[in-house]
């Protein structure tokens, strides 16, 4: 093999196309890996994993580009460096429709004077500039950037909130604005259920179950992960409940979070004693109110939330689902037990590899009931806090979303490499016993998970049989049939290469944590 590196000194180009050209370079006969990335320290690190970091790229700063390529020999190495070169170089679109592209803001607005939302998607420490541009113009903002300061967020928002706009953000994940996909969004039906979230996947999850129980949804507002903090004080998702109550098409309301600041959460539940609609509180981990007003709706995972906003949208009993809880974690139970029979008793772990950050803390917190403490790079509790983010130990999920992984290279909804090459280190370790998965659709995100998994899942799978083990693949596709990707398509592809699909992410947490339980029973005995 022979691996080369070449770097281009300062010069930052988008995430999205470099990770284009990386899979353009993989598709050149006799490469074995590639890789064009910015040189992030994360960036190195996972280079560094895959065998491609060299003494050139290892020297190179956060601002430069590294172009990485394994070759079978010398030739074809230099073969892709100089086609990465010539994609790089190449014109990123053609003649009359590239230049009607506005170039900034005013001349968009120019172009399109009546619009008063902008999507913007800039890296961090321009985001604010572009905010504050918008604001001035009476334009509502959805902040898809990360790495936003939470000083500068807390700025912009009383900023908006004193022009009386919204400012949606920063990591703002999803917003489905009268139907108008934002972010990662699913394609659902209209409906009279209107949701704010300090989440992204959470959000999701949430809107895919209302869909999957017969209902719809009026407006999904996200505000970003922070908003409930201290710092934040709510400012956003306080005012985004206060509209969605006056919203003549909502009916219904959800919120959508982890455990608010006590001071924010109190707060939140003077606001909801001041609404008039029936409003489903779901935090994930948090309690319910000792006193709730009669509006009030705790939910205790994101599936019961969809459910009992579902209920109260069609005028009926908002707990009566939960008469099925009992079968189905029954049914769950059973389908562990007759995995468990394939795993060797050394294998005693689970290792969940998450694209969404809500559906992984979902997961934690259902996992830690059945098999004991999780470790992370967003644990439930400090002391489980994992070394290096990039190496498991014992039950482990990673949030592959996390800002760590996400400056210089696509979110992990878009960008697979990260978690393949994660997936083939976890089947080589002999203690793996599940590998537990989460696939969202809809619009940001790639256009066919199944197509870039599949492949990964045979190759661990024979690695694991070649060590006379077995690996069970445990997954969960959140989404519709009319999203861009197709959910029974999807799941179709994935459950013919042997990965269990289940129809929510607290079900596929729960057979996970089943399945690993049941091997440490037997090999006790």
């Amino acid at each position: 093999m022979s691996v080369k590196n070449s770097v281009k000194k300062n010069s930052y180009q988008d995430s999205v196309r470099l990770m284009r050209i990386s899979g353009q370079l993989k598709k050149i006969a006799g490469v074995v890996n590639a890789s064009v990335m910015m040189a992030t320290d994360a960036n190195k690190r996972v280079m560094e994993m895959a065998g491609l970091l060299g003494p050139e790229a290892a020297a190179a700063g956060a601002n430069d580009l590294v172009i990485a390529v394994d070759g079978e020999t010398p030739e074809v190495a230099e073969e892709a460096l100089q086609a990465a070169e010539n994609a790089l170089t190449e014109s990123t679109g053609s003649g009359k429709a590239e230049a009607q592209k506005a170039k900034n803001l005013e001349l968009a607005l120019e172009e399109m004077p009546g619009a008063n939302m902008v999507t913007i998607s800039v890296p961090g420490a321009f985001a604010k500039i572009e905010v504050a541009k918008a604001l001035a113009k009476g334009v509502n903002v959805f902040l898809f950037s990360d790495n936003v300061t939470i000083e500068e967020e807390v700025e912009l928002k009383t900023m908006a909130l004193e022009k009386g706009l919204l400012m949606m953000g920063p990591d703002c994940g999803t917003s489905i604005i009268n139907g108008a996909c934002l972010g990662f969004a699913n394609v659902i039906n209209r409906g009279n259920i209107g949701i704010v979230g300090a989440s992204g996947t959470g959000v999701q999850e949430v809107t895919v179950q209302i869909e999957r129980w017969g209902g719809g949804c009026s407006q999904v507002i996200g505000v970003g992960g922070r908003d409930l903090k201290e710092k934040v004080g709510g400012l956003m998702f306080l005012e985004v409940m206060r509209r969605l109550d006056e919203d003549p098409a909502t009916e219904v309301i959800v919120l959508i979070s982890k455990p608010p600041a006590q001071a924010v959460m109190a707060k939140v539940r003077e606001t909801i004693a001041q609404m008039k609609k029936p409003v489903v509180v779901n935090l994930l981990g948090g309690e319910a109110s000792d006193n709730p007003t009669a509006n009030e709706y705790f939910a205790g995972s994101l599936e019961e939330a969809a459910a009992m906003a579902v209920a109260l949208a069609n005028g009926t009993n908002p707990y009566a689902w939960q008469e099925d809880i009992p079968k189905i974690e029954m049914d769950i139970v059973m389908r562990a037990e007759d995995l468990a029979h394939n795993l060797n008793p050394s294998q005693k772990y689970v290792r969940g590899l998450f694209s969404g950050g809500t559906l992984c803390y979902e997961a934690m917190l259902l996992m830690e009931k059945i098999i004991g403490p999780v470790n992370s790079n967003v644990p439930l509790k400090p002391e489980q806090k994992l070394r290096d983010s990039l190496f498991s130990s014992e039950n482990t999920c990673i949030d592959l979303g996390e800002d760590e992984f996400t400056v210089g290279r696509p979110h992990p909804m878009i960008d697979f490499q990260l978690r393949n090459e994660r997936i083939l280190i976890e089947a080589a370790d002999p203690e793996t016993a599940v590998i537990l998965l989460d696939v969202v659709l809809g619009y940001g995100s790639n256009p066919d998970p199944a197509a870039e998994l599949v492949p990964v899942i045979k190759e661990a799978q024979v690695l694991a049989q070649s060590n006379e083990r077995n690996i069970q693949f445990i997954g969960y596709v959140c989404g519709t049939d009319k999203d861009p990707q197709g959910k029974e398509e999807q799941i179709k592809k994935l459950q013919e290469c042997g990965v269990e699909i289940l129809p929510t992410n607290a079900h596929a947490a729960l057979l996970a944590s089943y399945t690993a339980a049941k091997v440490a029973r037997d090999s006790a005995h």
